[in-house]
């Protein structure tokens, strides 16, 4: 079953089900791996957090989408 990531996925359960999503974070400029908010936030809190607008939010969340 493939894991399909949303603005409401939880950056935990992201990191989780697709590891290799943290380098799409870092590249964004959020080093979310190991950060204690990071298991209470959405991937779309975070990124407003880090000053991103909802099409940079849509754009992450589609390359993590398409990572195989």
């Amino acid at each position: 079953m493939k894991f399909t990531v949303t603005k409401k996925t939880n950056i935990n359960e992201l990191l989780m089900n697709k590891p290799e999503a943290a380098e799409f974070l870092f590249k964004a400029g959020m080093s979310c791996v190991g950060c204690p908010m990071s298991s209470g936030e959405t991937i779309e809190q975070g990124c407003k957090a880090h000053g991103m607008n909802d099409k940079d939010i849509d754009k992450l969340i589609e390359r993590i989408n398409e990572e195989k």
